[in-house]
């Protein structure tokens, strides 16, 4: 077999040098993350970048290099991070490019980040949101399904387009029971919302999450507190949906009101149910695949934007699982 084709060397220049020590980063630390992501040769001089590789990586270079450089001149910081998602944006397979910073308009503003795709996945995933009211987000976790919910909903709920946020969780994880858990029902509750907290903080003030909070504007409740109402004028987001039963969900998404929006988050491998209880996330996606106005997306351990060594346990986890499964007969 000969050997790769590798293509005369991409000179790419940059026109603003004050820019350019941090495209590098310190020692060029920068450049040699995307040398080992992408296996390519970056050579530095001035202004100039050559690249040199397979064509094919060459142009993902580019468009990485290009990316981050864009970033970098509407005043937003570039490290590793940003860079991990610059590389899993380069590597879409129906040779779209998408943006990490939102100039195809789905990066989200809140008061506390502007928030921008970081793969693939979360570019559509955020396009879904934006256009549809009822989006399911599908699959492990670090990959942004909740995060990416809350920050839509926030947006909504700061631009006057909903006049509330309600932010819900099935209370079935790790085995666990409320009713054996010490304090009055917000103390036994708040731990499996946590999460949601997180979100809402990052997103805006504490002492402005606190007032909403206290006026009813923001409202996180398990889901058993969802039973009997209409959800209008708001976003509500259901986190965890796989630990919920199929009359659970059903129950939730009919809560749907006038002039709402509903996301649903989950990882079906991560079911906190009794065995041989069926999930109902499963069961809405089975149920609801093709339905008009439902949006599915479904991310994989490639859209994990944690840490790079999570991406690689879960692909670990998922590849001991596949094995452990019984064969079909044929």
């Amino acid at each position: 077999m000969p050997p790769p084709a590798i293509s005369q060397p991409l000179v790419l220049q940059f026109d603003d040098n004050r820019l350019l020590p941090i495209l590098y980063g310190e020692h060029d630390r920068h450049l040699a993350r995307i040398e080992q992501s992408l296996g390519v040769s970056l050579m530095s001089r001035g202004n100039q970048i050559a690249v040199s590789g397979e064509p094919a990586a060459v142009a993902q270079a580019r468009q990485v290099l290009n990316q981050l450089y864009q970033r970098l001149k509407r005043g937003f910081a570039v490290d590793f991070s940003e860079i991990d998602a610059a590389i899993r944006l380069s590597q879409t397979e129906d040779g779209t490019e998408p943006s990490l910073f939102g100039s195809d308009g789905v990066a989200i503003r809140t008061q506390r980040r502007h928030i921008s795709p970081r793969s693939a996945a979360q570019a559509q995933y955020l396009r879904q949101l934006q256009a549809r009211e009822l989006v399911f987000g599908i699959g492990p976790a670090g990959t942004g399904k909740t995060y990416l919910a809350v920050a839509v909903a926030v947006a909504h709920l700061t631009k006057g387009e909903v006049d509330r946020i309600v932010l819900s969780r099935p209370a079935v994880e790790a085995g666990e029971r409320l009713g054996f858990l010490p304090g009055d029902l917000r103390e036994k509750v708040d731990p499996y919302l946590r999460p949601l907290y997180d979100a809402l903080y990052d997103m805006m003030p504490a002492e402005q999450v606190l007032r909403r909070l206290s006026s009813g504007e923001i409202e996180i409740a398990p889901l058993a507190f969802m039973r009997g109402r209409t959800l209008t004028h708001c976003y509500a987001i259901l986190d965890e949906a796989q630990n919920t039963t199929p009359v659970q969900m059903k129950m939730f998404l009919t809560r749907l009101g006038e002039k709402s929006r509903m996301a649903v988050t989950g990882d079906l491998s991560q079911i906190d149910l009794p065995p041989g209880q069926r999930s109902g996330l499963q069961d809405a996606v089975d149920t609801l695949s093709g339905v008009d106005g439902i949006g599915m997306v479904r991310f994989t351990e490639v859209d994990i934007v944690r840490h790079p060594l999570v991406t690689r346990i879960v692909r670990a986890y998922d590849a001991r699982d596949a094995k452990s499964k019984p064969r079909s007969e044929g």
